[in-house]
């Protein structure tokens, strides 16, 4: 028997080493490019978000002023302090009770409008910018805007109830009232966003799905229950993500419309941020609330999140 030979491997020809040697470098050449084109995004991504995000974490360890002193490295003391702060509590819990208050309408009552602009209403291209208009306008237009309709003598929701026989309630200058009143306004303000997001996603449900389910005899509140809710689920799941966020985030409206008040019945963590660091111009311990709230917030989006994906892969 004889024994098969051994070809050695076949070297590169020089013109495929050439071909190789192009294409690396065109490869190298066109990601160098494309950083090119990404370097503005990159440089004021960094210079706007991440250097201030480093230096915030590092002010919250200092004891940094506005005036100009600077006690230097203070470890954890300013966490420490504010743990013990009341009125970070306090403001921490006014934060949450609006983010309750003011998620739960901004959710359901969109997802009604929705529905109903979605089944055919007359004048449909009416009712959708009478839903999203208010959301262009600015924060400072909404606020002036609601203050005058909760005005006690003046104001139109006042004028409305005593139509009715009832006591004029003083909307922004009660300690029990004063939250529903921002709420309120906040609602009629923003719920256009999360109606368009609602109104984008019942359109794209294919009409096979209800047209099946009409031969199958089923009724308008069992096709809404099997059929909308659930191809809607994906779009819930983010109009809450991002509903709890901007709650959470809460700072504009409830500044111009009641300071905070009365009596910090209304004070967000954010406005007693504020107070902290341009107020008693302490910057360090500033930064150390805030920092404080930034990881309660990831904490909040993070739980939420694994909730979902379990509910889902049980599903």
């Amino acid at each position: 028997m004889s024994a098969t030979p051994v070809r050695a491997p076949r070297s590169a020809t020089p013109t495929e080493s050439v071909t190789r040697e192009g294409l690396r470098l065109r490869h190298r050449a066109e990601n160098l490019r494309g950083w090119l084109y990404c370097s503005p995004f990159l440089f004021f991504f960094i210079l706007f978000l991440v250097w201030p995000t480093i230096y915030g974490l590092y002010m919250s360890f200092t004891g940094l002023t506005l005036t100009g002193a600077n006690t230097g490295w203070v470890g954890v003391d300013n966490y420490v302090e504010a743990f013990a702060d009341p009125e970070v509590w306090s403001s921490l819990g006014n934060t949450l009770w609006f983010t309750v208050l003011s998620s739960i309408p901004l959710v359901v009552i969109a997802l009604a409008l929705a529905v109903l602009v979605n089944v055919g209403l007359p004048g449909q291209w009416f009712w959708r910018l009478s839903f999203f208009l208010p959301y262009l306008l600015a924060s400072t237009v909404i606020s002036l805007f609601w203050k005058w309709i909760f005005n006690p003598q003046l104001g139109l929701l006042n004028t409305m109830i005593g139509w009715v026989g009832l006591e004029p309630v003083q909307w922004l200058n009660d300690e029990n009232w004063a939250m529903h009143g921002v709420v309120i306004a906040t609602v009629w303000w923003t719920i256009g966003f999360n109606f368009l997001l609602y109104l984008a996603a019942l359109q794209a449900i294919p009409d096979q799905l209800y047209e099946a389910a009409s031969l199958d005899g089923a009724g308008t509140w069992r096709k809404f229950t099997h059929i909308t809710l659930p191809q809607l689920a994906p779009t819930t799941v983010l109009v809450v993500v991002l509903q709890i966020l901007a709650s959470l985030k809460i700072f504009d409206q409830i500044y111009q419309m009641t300071g905070g008040g009365p009596a910090g019945a209304t004070r967000p963590i954010l406005q007693y941020v504020y107070e902290a660091g341009f107020t008693g111009y302490r910057l360090g311990y500033a930064s150390a609330i805030s920092y404080i709230f930034f990881f309660i917030i990831i904490a909040i989006s993070v739980a939420y999140t694994v909730a979902i994906s379990r509910r889902s892969v049980k599903s």
